[in-house]
Formats: C-alpha cells, sequence, structure tokens
C-alpha cells in the first residue's frame, strides 16, 4: 500500500469513528434519497437547499427574518430560496395578522401543504423500511437516543464553551 492509500484509509477510518460525520452523511442521504421520491411523487423541482427551509417554517406562517435566523442564513439567501418556492407554489408570502407591514411564509394550500405532506409520508416510509432492514427494536433506540441528543443541542447553553 502507498503513502497516498494508507493516509486515505486512516482519513476514511476517521470520518466513519466520527459521531458527527456519520450524522451528517445519514442526513444527507436521506435527505437526497427523499427529495428524489417527493420529487416523482409531485412533480416539483425540489433541491437539498429548498427542503432545508420546510422544517423552519411553522404551518401558520414565519417572518423570513424568523426563517434566517432558524437556520443560519443572511435573509437574502432565504429570501432567495423562498422565492423559488414561490415560483414552484410551494410557498406564499401573506400578510402577517399582527403586522400589516411584515410578511409571513407558509405553505401553499395545495401544491405547498401536498409537498409537505409527501415529504413527510417518504421519512415514514424510510422508517419502516429501515426498521425491516435493521429491527424496530434497533431504530426505536436510535430514535430516542437522537431526540435526547437534539434536546441537548437546542438547550440555550447547549455545547457552547462556558
Amino acid at each position: 500500500m502507498t503513502v497516498d492509500e494508507v493516509q486515505k484509509e486512516e482519513f476514511e477510518l476517521r470520518k466513519r469513528s466520527s459521531l458527527g460525520q456519520v450524522l451528517m452523511k445519514a442526513a444527507r442521504l436521506l435527505n437526497e434519497q427523499a427529495i428524489d421520491r417527493v420529487r416523482a411523487r409531485t412533480e416539483q423541482d425540489l433541491r437539498p437547499a429548498h427542503t432545508a427551509v420546510f422544517p423552519h417554517i411553522d404551518l401558520e406562517g414565519t417572518r423570513l427574518t424568523v426563517l434566517a435566523a432558524r437556520m443560519g442564513m443572511s435573509k437574502q439567501a432565504v429570501g432567495q430560496l423562498v422565492g423559488e418556492l414561490e415560483a414552484m407554489e410551494v410557498v406564499e408570502r401573506v400578510p402577517d395578522p399582527s403586522d400589516g407591514r411584515a410578511k409571513l411564509v407558509r405553505f401553499c394550500q395545495r401544491d405547498g401543504k401536498l409537498v409537505l405532506f409527501e415529504g413527510l409520508a417518504v421519512l415514514i416510509e424510510f422508517e419502516a423500511e429501515l426498521a425491516e432492514q435493521l429491527g424496530r427494536e434497533r431504530i426505536d433506540a436510535l430514535h430516542a437516543q437522537l431526540t435526547a441528543l437534539l434536546d441537548v443541542l437546542e438547550a440555550p447553553q447547549s455545547l457552547t464553551k462556558k
């Protein structure tokens, strides 16, 4: 084995031993496969950047500035994604009832909610398929552990240095 091959093997082993790397890769692969299925069912040309917006939109609607903060992106970048989703008629901007000057981004009644619910249906299907391959007990344990991890990461103090 050459030095480059040894280094590559060591690099891949280190990546695989990192919980963060494994979580990010699993999330990316799950997202890509889910998007492919949703595209086939809805005929929407969704991209991963589009679906990254979805979890941050409240069903009643969310201000663009709040979306940007939740996503850790600039208002302009999120605005571009929202604009693309508007053109696909997945989301719409409507007046905020609490402040007439502001707009809420929400899922459109027809196509937006179709995409949203198809996406959720696909995730449920994936879970069932994974349970067939890995066993329901393992999937339930994984869900419990990831939920606990999410609770820690969403806590105000999280893992930031003190």
